[in-house]
């Protein structure tokens, strides 16, 4: 069982989480281009092994080579440290893989 971010914790992991932002009490979100669709699609399947490796799984949308990731708790109603620390990870990720 994780525990909930308090609202401070939360603004303060998000300064250090550039593309994150809150899109409402109980979600983060980030918007991710990539150069190509093979490239959108080779950052999603790196992302799923980060997931499966935490055992925590982020909502994913593909449009073309446009990503958008969701991370909340569901099991505790809201932001935890499980989706900061995946957040992190998804971030390295993208970058790595040049996405803007």
């Amino acid at each position: 069982m994780a525990e909930l971010l308090s609202e401070d914790a939360i603004a303060d992991a998000l300064k250090d989480l550039p593309g994150w932002q809150r899109e409402d009490e109980a979600t983060i979100v980030r918007f991710a281009k990539l150069p190509s669709f093979p490239e959108a699609i080779a950052a999603v399947d790196a992302v799923a092994e980060l997931a499966e490796a935490d055992n925590h799984h982020p909502d994913m949308d593909i449009r073309y080579n446009s990503l958008k990731f969701k991370l909340s708790t569901h099991s505790e109603g809201g932001l935890t440290a499980k989706d900061t620390d995946l957040a992190a990870k998804i971030s390295a990720e993208l970058d790595a893989r040049g996405a803007s």
